[in-house]
């Protein structure tokens, strides 16, 4: 058995319940199921299967057993523990009250070849790493731009979490 952990894409308290969200895991036949921080993360346990395979099943299952399922991008915990052991913001001189992210994209990034950083708005995309992007944000009344800026460049099959989040979910 393997730990996995689901990002879904566009949860919030005001439209998923994050037990609601645990029961669909568990349909899905994943073990040892938890919620993390009602902003749709899942860690779970299941037999080591190929990512899309895991993210096919849990989207099955939320249609199934909740009517709505929302986009679900599945990483191995031990990668994000890698990731977070990696402490790959040090490499740049972020001001002291940026949000570092991570974006984590469904597949590898296919597109035209990127100059980084991309920089918009006190948004800065610093770097990308196969399925993974980092960036950060300075928070202001433009905070959304962010978002904007990464959607522009790899899509909307994307999902954000700050670092801190990822960080908690690499050991949950």
């Amino acid at each position: 058995m393997k730990r996995y952990i689901a990002l879904l894409r566009g949860v919030s308290p005001m439209n998923c319940r994050m037990p609601e969200l645990k029961l669909c895991f568990e349909a899905a036949g994943f073990q040892d199921v938890r919620t993390l921080l009602s902003s749709g993360n899942v860690a779970f346990t299941a037999r080591p299967a190929e990512v899309p395979v895991l993210e096919r099943a849990a989207e099955q299952a939320m249609q199934a057993h909740w009517g709505r399922a929302f986009k679900t991008i599945v990483r191995p915990a031990s990668f994000l523990q890698a990731l977070v052991e990696a402490e790959p913001f040090a490499a740049f001189a972020l001001p002291a009250e940026a949000k570092p992210i991570v974006a984590f994209l469904r597949r590898p990034y296919a597109g035209e070849a990127l100059e980084l950083p991309i920089r918009q708005a006190q948004a800065a995309i610093l770097a990308l790493a196969g399925t993974e992007v980092l960036a950060a944000y300075v928070p202001n009344a433009k905070a959304p731009a962010f978002m904007a800026l990464l959607e522009r460049r790899f899509g909307k099959e994307i999902t954000t979490r700050t670092w801190d989040t990822v960080r908690k979910c690499a050991f949950a």
